[in-house]
């Protein structure tokens, strides 16, 4: 059996060449072709790119407002991670700068985001591991940051709150009390999650020591995010390069040396109380004022580029927009941290038992339709 289009090849004998991956119109299409000798993984080849929607491209035929609602489709569980650095990047173009509330209110929209994101991986992983309950808890839970955010931006999962300028609308008088409610709840949810699933035996055996990647292949592979933290590289853009107002605030990078599945989940696990903790912190901070600047005729810029780097929940994003004068961006590049992180995934598999596929995958928390966009 031949695949010319991945030029790989079935010899027979002891070994099998299988085409595996998620089929879901949510998460996205993807597939691997693994071979195995026995239960072994000997090879293993990430085929990307069945749910590739030209989102770079088509971005060339809409003007700065109409790309947002448009950008945000390929990650719509992390609608702000993706659009804010596309916003933050026009408005270097079109020379505009937001209010410091605006800021404030985009920092927490995004952490939002963060938490809805990292809550829906852990509920999948759940179900990838056989333990049920760990689906139902985060996705109930996840429900809770859901309302939240709707109470800002209004709908439940695509916002296109963050526009050049500022923030589409103010928050509800009474958001602080709601989330600080709400954080008092899921803080002591996290204890829960650890005793139900991260101190579990069967998370140990399924994780622990399987799917390592050590700190120099993490750099040499270009891994972002979660999964470059998870081996012990104290690297986050928020405070890299901080943008908005994340220099304002006080938040640790949670980090693991051992750089195994287990450590790329405990690692969002802490993710999560680290957002409150800058949600809260940021409560504090905001004051009453504007919450847009406003932009008078058409959006344009000047001629020229911009670029911008922001951690979104999956790792690193960017934008390099080159604009042409006209109403319509003339190029935008993404950059999305699930492609990134899609080179690792074949250093991880190769060498590890077929069974443990799925908890290395999706320790990775990889976004089929991301990395496609």
């Amino acid at each position: 059996m031949q695949n010319s289009a991945m030029n790989i090849e079935d010899k027979g004998g002891d070994q099998l060449v299988l085409h595996v991956g998620p089929q879901h119109p949510g998460s996205g299409h993807f597939r691997i072709i693994v071979t195995v000798d026995g239960d072994y993984i000997v090879g293993a080849k990430p085929d990307p790119g069945y749910v590739h929607r030209g989102a770079e491209k088509m971005a060339e035929y809409r003007d700065y407002i109409q790309n947002i609602p448009h950008l945000e489709r390929p990650v719509i569980i992390d609608a702000t991670g993706v659009t804010l650095p596309y916003v933050l990047t026009a408005e270097k173009i079109i020379d505009v700068e937001a209010p410091e509330r605006a800021n404030y209110i985009r920092m927490i929209m995004a952490e939002l985001n963060r938490i809805i994101s990292h809550l829906y991986w852990l509920g999948i992983y759940g179900i990838f591991l056989g333990h049920s309950t760990m689906f139902m808890w985060p996705m109930g839970d996840r429900e809770l940051f859901i309302d939240l955010a709707e109470s800002i931006g209004g709908t439940r999962v695509t916002f296109s709150y963050v526009v050049p300028g500022g923030v589409r609308n103010d928050m509800p008088t009474n958001f602080k009390e709601r989330a600080l409610k709400t954080f008092d709840y899921f803080e002591k949810r996290i204890e829960e999650y650890k005793k139900i699933f991260f101190n579990n035996p069967l998370m140990s055996a399924r994780t622990e020591g399987i799917g390592t990647l050590d700190k120099k292949d993490a750099i040499r592979l270009g891994i972002t995010g979660s999964n470059l933290r998870a081996c012990g590289i104290d690297s986050d853009t928020r405070k890299d390069e901080p943008y908005c107002l994340y220099d304002n605030v006080d938040f640790e990078i949670p980090t693991r040396k051992e750089g195994d599945s287990y450590a790329r989940c405990i690692v969002r696990l802490e993710e999560l109380q680290q957002s409150m903790n800058i949600i809260k912190q940021v409560l504090d901070l905001i004051e009453p004022g504007p919450i847009k600047q406003v932009i008078g005729g058409v959006m344009r810029g000047e001629p020229g580029e911009a670029f911008v780097r922001t951690e979104a929940a999956r790792g690193t994003m960017f934008y390099h927009i080159v604009s042409d004068g006209e109403k319509n961006p003339y190029r935008v590049k993404i950059s999305v941290p699930s492609f990134r992180n899609l080179i690792g995934m074949t250093h991880l598999l190769v060498g590890s038992r077929l069974a443990d596929m799925p908890a290395i995958y999706w320790s990775l928390d990889y976004w089929p339709v991301e990395a496609d966009r």
